[in-house]
């Protein structure tokens, strides 16, 4: 644990440190420009550079500077900084804000994260002193920041994530990126949260907020150690540690805001589809909702409303009269939703172009001139939303456009997305005239991060101006670690797959752990075609997420409940009657969420956070007490699911309504909660409607819980119009007594019957009836009477689940080419060669034998290691363990050269290409052609995949790791001899190698060489493992279209040496 050291009044801390640092090279992918100190010039702050002292081993205050070209044999650059951070508590007991020093804390850009910029900067009296103080380098303009935890801490966090519930071992970038078809490994979604809760071995809880809009590494792979890159300056904010992970975020909630207070109805289910092409079609999809009675709140309207694409217009033969349609859903108890988004139209009578031109509010080119990229309209200009007055004119904007019969606002494409550009966004130059509290002006990169959330606050201000006494909905792609006070978020264009579904539990738990409780991902998934019973069991989990909404995209077959025949339609109908019949207690958790910031859904180790079990679970999450299992496995249903619970009791549960396809439910020992009717939509609720507690005593025979009523919408409830009702159970005597312990607000109880239902276990239960206000009292039967209770409940449930429709497992299977698989390896033999490569299993090559010497280069199991190929720059991104299909196959005895042809699918429209080849020219070697090559991009992205990367990765054996090493000679010719004890280390830019690098065993007298195109590899990396190496070849990362895949080509051969 480092030492803490608080600011003197000289800015000097009063602790320092020794550490020495070897730099070779500089890992993290971006472009850092060389910088004389920690303090970036800001057009806020007068630039201050440090006083540049020479010194000998040394300490200038906490910082030691090192002014030397060489260190050890390695490069170092000629200003690097480090020591412990400076620290000063802030905005309540436990919180303390740390910087690299008090230069640092000046020059520090404004707080866009926090609700108060002064709660950031002002220090509290408070004589504690932070249990874990974070270390520091400056380097190049980077500040990098590591923070070390006890061993057995578990992470979470980091905002919208996609792949594991648990963080340890990733690394992730916050650099908003519209991601359609992304996957477990892409390292850059839509939102940018610079942020990390760490969970402690005894159960305790640290935050750790990176204040910075910049794009920022957040490196896990080190055990128990956080560490930010990011460019120079920022501060570090602290939470705790406290008590529990509930604490922390509720602590956060303190600085960041709380969630907005939706309105209820945006609690129940939403119907989307790119798109509902007409007024007519929306129509007909809202009838088919009332007619199958099947619940639904919301239809949303797409991007094809408009009229070319162009915002805040209608097309005016396919929706030429919004306000009607907007009636009309409302008389059927829909609301409607209408995307909005960033790009406008650059055309010259278009009364958004022109109003927004003669306002000047559009973001800039370097040259002064207004930006212009296409997106759907074509040539776009885009608002300068860091700009008050820009933010004004958009919030005039959506004011009127309420009047169309708007009931909510889809803000998309808002990172912003650029099309026909490789960065998927505008050029990083681009300079944004922002608000002096804001930061001022600044260039894209800086706002980037942030643009929208702004977009967002003005969309939210604009339907506040519309009419105060409603409340907004706003839903945002693009967010930042404050962008819940605006607007919720869904997870983006994911794909129609089990991967998919099983990440979206994870994903909506993430936010959730980053301040963002209303979050949901497109059900059923969003490109592809769902199978049903993908889709049904999506449907059951999704159900019980904060925010429940179904999307897909143009191209794909209908994804309504009732699309995928009657089995599929019924759990559907099944799921979402469970949700409404949970309303009043979702609604409730999200008053405490927007009063106190406590979290919504969160993951099952919130029941016991001490329990290192828990912290893995991926397929089960808390509402409240409420725990919900699924299963998100093709072909496990619920009767097959193994139930990891916290320990002490709960209770199962159900509404009579259990299914195969559908999560199991449990209740918490101590808890109660409200449930309410089942209704078509929420307007048709009733304050008179029979009010449902649902009971589950403790140990000690107790049970406590609250519900919250008001108006469902407006702002009353701030004024103390509403009613929050404490309710407890406790056992006396073998009788339980229901009761109200206390309550708030002004509202009076509405005269209405209570029914309460007593959990007893293996889902049975005991029902009494009586008024809510009134104690009611039930007799508790005896044990024998409940053990029958429990034996009839428990074949009942079997009996529902026998005879339960099972949705069929319907799979799509689309033609493929070539020849069939099989579980054998393939082999390829020819001159100094012979291989075997695994198709089923990531096309991988598991067998590399070179028959002169008998040596086998590779390090593999069938099922992992050996050569292997990823999409991404994360460890085994998509494309590892795919499935390949083998395209061709040539013999060397049928004439041609030995050669297998291999492709397989990672997903958003991609395809690994993969050519293996023994050449007859050229016995000594063997050469391998990959590509990564977009087949089936969708539209949405503009023609531009995902993210990619093209990452190499062979795992070789070390015969004799004390005589091996790497050798090779960089481009700028400086030679390298790296060795085991080195670590990993990585060599970009003039450092790469020349073409060629070598694993040398001395032992041996060979040397396995691997050639390459140096035009096609961007980063080379070497990483020593107990008895490997991995010589890694690396392409760019970028987004590839049809025309431009990424590709990496090079060859083996092995050598002798003297």
């Amino acid at each position: 644990m480092a030492e803490a050291v608080a600011f003197s009044s000289d800015g000097v801390g009063a602790l320092g440190f020794w550490k020495t640092h070897q730099y070779g090279f500089i890992s993290g992918g971006f472009n850092r420009p060389l910088l004389k100190n920690c303090v970036p010039r800001h057009p806020s702050f007068p630039s201050r550079p440090f006083r540049k002292k020479r010194v000998k081993r040394r300490l200038i205050g906490e910082r030691l500077v090192i002014k030397m070209a060489e260190y050890e044999g390695k490069v170092v650059p000629a200003d690097f900084t480090s020591g412990n951070m400076l620290f000063e508590p802030i905005l309540e007991e436990g919180v303390f804000r740390f910087d690299c020093s008090s230069d640092d804390r000046d020059a520090a850009f404004p707080s866009l994260s926090f609700t108060n910029q002064k709660n950031r900067d002002t220090p509290i009296m408070n004589h504690k002193v932070p249990m874990y103080t974070p270390t520091f380098e400056c380097v190049l303009g980077q500040q990098i920041v590591t923070i070390e935890l006890p061993t057995g801490t578990s992470f979470y966090g980091t905002g919208e994530v996609s792949g594991q519930l648990e963080r340890t071992g990733k690394r992730v970038f916050t650099w908003n990126t519209d991601a359609w078809g992304y996957g477990s490994g892409t390292t850059s979604l839509y939102q940018s949260h610079p942020w990390v809760l760490a969970v402690l071995p005894n159960g305790e809880a640290l935050g750790i907020l990176a204040d910075t809009t910049r794009r920022c590494e957040i490196d896990l792979r080190k055990e128990s150690t956080v560490k930010f890159i990011a460019s120079s300056s920022y501060p570090i904010i602290t939470f705790g540690p406290f008590a529990s992970p509930t604490a922390v975020l509720t602590s956060l909630s303190h600085a960041i805001g709380t969630i907005f207070m939706p309105p209820k109805w945006s609690l129940g289910y939403q119907q989307c589809r790119w798109s509902y092409d007409s007024a007519v079609r929306v129509l007909e999809v809202a009838r088919t909702f009332r007619e199958k009675g099947i619940p639904c709140d919301v239809i949303w309207m797409d991007i094809d409303y408009m009229d070319g694409f162009r915002c805040f217009t209608f097309d005016q033969e396919r929706f030429s009269d919004p306000q009607s349609l907007g009636k009309d859903l409302h008389l059927n108890g829909f609301k409607a939703i209408w995307m909005l988004d960033p790009g406008i139209k650059q055309e010259d009578g278009y009364f958004v172009y022109d109003s927004g031109s003669a306002n000047d509010v559009w973001i800039h080119r370097a040259d002064g001139t207004p930006f212009v990229g296409e997106v759907w309209p074509g040539p776009c200009v885009f608002p300068d939303f860091t700009q008050s007055k820009a933010r004004s004119w958009w919030a005039c904007l959506v004011k009127d456009f309420i009047s169309n019969g708007v009931d909510g606002i889809w803000n998309d494409m808002n990172e912003p997305a650029v099309f026909k550009a490789v960065t998927k966004t505008m050029p990083e130059d681009n300079v944004h005239r922002g608000d002096a509290e804001l930061g001022g002006c600044q260039n894209h990169s800086h706002y980037h991060n942030v643009y929208g959330m702004l977009m967002a606050r003005s969309t939210y201000e604009g339907m506040k101006l519309a009419n105060e006494n409603k409340r907004p909905f706003v839903l945002t792609r693009a967010g930042f670690i404050s962008s819940q006070r605006y607007a919720a978020t869904w997870t983006g264009d994911n794909l129609s797959n089990w991967d998919h579904l099983h990440m979206s539990i994870s994903m909506v738990l993430q936010l959730g752990l980053s301040g963002q409780p209303l979050s949901g991902p497109d059900i059923g998934g969003f490109a592809g075609n769902a199978t049903p019973r993908l889709f049904g069991r999506w449907m059951g989990v999704g159900a019980m997420f904060p925010f429940c909404r179904g999307h897909s995209e143009t191209g794909t077959v209908d994804h309504e409940p009732w699309s995928f025949g009657e089995e599929c339609e019924e759990v559907c109908r099944l799921a979402l009657k469970r949700r409404y019949r949970l309303i009043p207690h979702i609604y409730t958790l999200f008053y405490m969420a927007h009063t106190t910031g406590t979290p919504v859904a969160t993951p099952t180790f919130f029941a016991d956070p001490k329990d290192p079990s828990l912290r893995t679970v991926e397929n089960s999450f808390l509402l409240g007490p409420l725990l919900i299992y699924a299963s998100t496995i093709p072909d496990q249903g619920l009767d097959e699911l193994q139930h990891k619970l916290p320990k002490g009791i709960w209770l199962s549960f159900d509404f009579d309504d259990s299914h195969p396809d559908l999560p199991a439910l449990y209740l918490q020992g101590g808890s109660i909660i409200p449930l309410g009717p089942p209704h078509q939509h929420v307007g048709e609720a009733d304050p008179t409607d029979d009010l449902t507690l649902l009971v589950a005593l403790d140990e000690h025979g107790k049970a406590e819980g609250v519900l919250f009523e008001d108006d469902g919408d407006g702002y009353e409830f701030t004024k103390g119009g509403y009613l929050l009702t404490y309710y407890v159970a406790e056992l006396q005597s073998s009788v339980v007594s229901v009761r109200v312990s206390k309550t708030e607000g002004s509202w009076k109880r509405p005269k209405r019957g209570l029914h309460v239902q007593l959990l007893l276990g293996g889902g049975a239960k005991i029902d009494a009836q009586g008024t809510d206000g009134e104690v009611l009292q039930i007799t508790m039967p005896s044990e024998h009477e409940v053990s029958d209770l429990v034996s009839t409940s428990k074949e009942q449930y079997r009996n529902r689940l026998e005879s339960a429709k099972y949705i069929p497992d319907v799979q799509e299977v689309s033609g493929h080419k070539g020849i069939e698989l099989s579980s054998t390896p393939i082999e390829l033999k020819s001159g100094d060669w012979a291989l075997k490569v695994v198709p089923w299993i990531g096309g991988r090559i598991i067998s590399m034998m070179h028959l002169p010497s008998g040596t086998q280069w590779l390090h593999s199991r069938i099922e992992a290691n050996g050569y292997e190929e990823y999409s991404g720059v994360e460890y085994r991104s998509a494309g590892w363990s795919e499935e390949y299909t083998i395209v061709e196959r040539n013999l060397e005895q049928a004439g041609e050269e030995e050669s297998l042809k291999l492709e397989g699918e990672i997903g958003g429209g991609l395809v690994i290409e993969r050519q293996i080849s023994l050449p007859k020219d050229n016995s000594k070697v063997f050469r391998v052609d990959s590509g990564i090559v977009a087949r089936n991009v969708g539209a949405g992205s503009g023609g531009y995949s995902r993210l990619v990367c093209l990452r190499v990765h062979p795992m070789f054996n070390l015969l004799h790791p004390t005589e091996s090493f790497v050798s090779f000679v960089s481009i700028d010719g400086s030679k390298h001899e790296v060795c085991p004890e080195a670590g990993e280390q990585s060599y970009e830019g003039n450092l790469r190698p020349n073409g060629e690098w070598m694993l040398v065993d001395k032992c041996l007298g060979l040397a396995l060489v691997n050639r390459f195109d140096i035009t096609e590899v961007h980063k080379c990396l070497i990483h020593w493992g107990t008895g490997t190496v991995n010589l890694e070849l690396w392409s760019e990362q970028r987004p590839v279209s049809k025309q431009s895949p990424l590709t990496v080509s090079h060859e083996y051969e092995v050598r002798v040496i003297p």
